[in-house]
């Protein structure tokens, strides 16, 4: 159905590209869709909605879970895999889209690592990812680790955006682990 098009009653355009969809299909999986395309606040024509604050790869792969109920992950590019899953979790935070967000959580938890575990950090404090959270401080607790999280690029943002999170893992690190 998704493929095809065939019985798509909603248009999205993003990045230019257009993504045919069936407003019943997202409307099930996320009540932010429900809301937008059936609610009473919907508005009079909505065939084709122009989204500008997502990637087109983040939203092929948010139609393609809907639809399919997998997530996509190519394990070759690990990098761009990570990157690209951070991007996810924030759109299913947007969307409401549970499930999706703990398949995120889980699989960026198997990815965390010294260059990633800061950012992945602030993404999960921002998105009330508690499960990804653990699992970034856990990595991060023992001092040889927290040493070379700290000459990451990430760290800064981390200090910055979460003061609380960094008193968090202060006090785990002074505990020791």
């Amino acid at each position: 159905m998704w493929k095809d098009g065939q019985g798509a009653d909603v248009t999205f355009s993003v990045g230019g590209q257009l993504f045919k969809a069936h407003r019943c299909l997202l409307a099930a999986w996320s009540l932010v869709f429900k809301a937008e395309l059936l609610g009473p606040m919907k508005e009079k024509e909505t065939h084709c909605i122009k989204i500008d604050d997502i990637d087109t790869q983040i939203f092929e792969a948010l139609l393609h879970f809907i639809y399919t109920d997998s997530l996509i992950v190519d394990e070759h590019q690990k990098e761009g895999e990570i990157a690209k899953l951070q991007h996810l979790l924030v759109a299913t935070d947007r969307y409401g889209l549970d499930r999706l967000n703990v398949m995120c959580e889980s699989k960026l938890s198997e990815c965390i690592d010294v260059e990633t575990v800061a950012t992945t950090l602030v993404l999960a404090e921002q998105h009330h990812c508690k499960d990804l959270k653990e699992a970034c401080v856990e990595f991060m607790a023992p001092r040889n680790v927290l040493q070379a999280v700290m000459a990451s690029d990430g760290f800064k943002h981390l200090v910055a955006s979460c003061p609380l999170v960094m008193k968090e893992l202060l006090d785990m690190v002074s505990r020791g682990g």
